[in-house]
């Protein structure tokens, strides 16, 4: 997963033309864009996966460029083939974005967790990883350590490979995950309230620097949201878009909880921000004993039950809202499978959704949504004449 030094070397060179002298400040390079291409033809579907261990094929090529104008590639994707995350991302996306020229792929980058596989980190410094009152490293559950955002120079480095991955390949962005890492009180409980004060500080200077650099017309889409949680993600400046990760999945399956979520969609449209509902099928891929399951057995699974979270979704979407269905993040997780009701036409949505307690209702063009949050129900009409 490493790469030889010249490619470092390379960007060095490249990033010269889009790293800033100094952080830069707040202009309309930050402000958010309306998403661009959105369309309500179809459900809006946002395709999050990587494939590690084989390239793609030109037909998981073909069903990405049909299905999705908007495609995350998660880290380490290709890596195994090309050399590096950055080497796999560029090829997939040369790839997809031939077939789909509409097509918004966005490179992955972590900004709390230090994870392998990117020839860029041949330049990381050591200074630049987290550390508490004791000096000892801080790190993520998984035992990788973590960056300090509060770090000028780590933003400066981290922000140019970005800029350089979008230079070098035609990708539309960037996803940056992990954000609640950073504003939850486990990182202060670490590092004390002042130090994890200046790393979301350091942060949010972060997503400024990086939005520039890319331009307007690229998309900065960041994880995330969490019921009534970390909402003042909204309100940071150069952040088009933001995922609900965790939708009815990983402790947040009340009907409060869900509720709070859809209406964090209109909450993020009124200050000019999208949002990735991530949709899950009541499994996912920690599961030991269902992954022991045959990969059909799992899709089925899948498709009965996608109707809850997805009439979830179209009670709550804005312009620009997407929906992503999956019980994991590789390609062997059903994001690269047909789910018939992400097919159909539907068309624009007749008016807002119609809430009597935690039921709502609302009609778009071409299905009629009704939702019973209390008792976990759903239905979708499809008019198909």
């Amino acid at each position: 997963m490493n790469g030889p030094n010249v490619a470092w070397i390379t960007l060095l060179v490249v990033c010269t033309c889009v790293a800033e002298a100094a952080e830069p400040s707040r202009d309309e390079s930050s402000k958010p864009a309306v998403f661009p291409g959105f369309t309500w033809d179809r459900v809006p579907l946002n395709i999050h996966f990587g494939k590690r261990t084989t390239d793609l094929t030109d037909g998981e090529v073909d069903f990405l460029a049909n299905h999705s104008r908007f495609i995350v590639l998660e880290k380490s994707h290709g890596a195994r083939v090309h050399g590096s995350t950055e080497a796999g991302i560029a090829d997939s996306a040369r790839r997809i974005v031939a077939k789909n020229p509409d097509a918004k792929v966005l490179f992955y980058l972590n900004a709390m967790i230090n994870w392998p596989g990117y020839v860029a980190y041949e330049s990381y410094q050591p200074e630049w990883t987290l550390r508490n009152a004791a000096g000892d490293v801080v790190t993520h559950p998984s035992g990788t350590p973590r960056p300090d955002p509060s770090n000028a120079a780590f933003r400066q480095w981290w922000s140019d490979i970005v800029a350089k991955a979008n230079h070098d390949a035609p990708l539309g962005g960037v996803f940056i995950d992990a954000l609640p890492q950073a504003i939850s009180p486990g990182l202060a409980k670490q590092i004390g309230d002042k130090k994890a004060s200046e790393v979301v500080a350091g942060l949010r200077e972060m997503i400024v620097m990086t939005k520039r650099k890319l331009g307007p017309d690229s998309i900065v889409l960041v994880n995330g949201l969490r019921a009534t949680d970390f909402r003042e993600i909204l309100d940071w400046e150069g952040i088009d878009g933001v995922m609900i990760e965790h939708f009815d999945a990983f402790h947040s399956t009340s009907a409060e909880d869900i509720k709070a979520d859809i209406d964090s969609i209109a909450i993020a449209a009124s200050k000019g921000k999208f949002v990735v509902i991530k949709g899950w099928p009541g499994f996912n891929w920690l599961d030991r004993e269902m992954m022991k399951r045959p990969h059909a057995e799992l899709l089925e699974l899948a498709r009965q039950r996608i109707t809850f979270p997805l009439a979830c979704f179209l009670i709550g979407a804005q312009p620009g809202s997407h929906f992503c269905y999956s019980w994991g993040y590789t390609d062997i997780n059903g994001m690269l499978d047909d789910y018939p009701e992400l097919d159909r036409p539907l068309g624009p949505p007749k008016s807002a959704a119609t809430w009597d307690g935690m039921t709502a209702t609302r009609d778009f063009q071409h299905a009629s949504i009704w939702i019973d949050l209390s008792n976990r129900d759903a239905r979708i009409d499809w008019n198909l004449e």
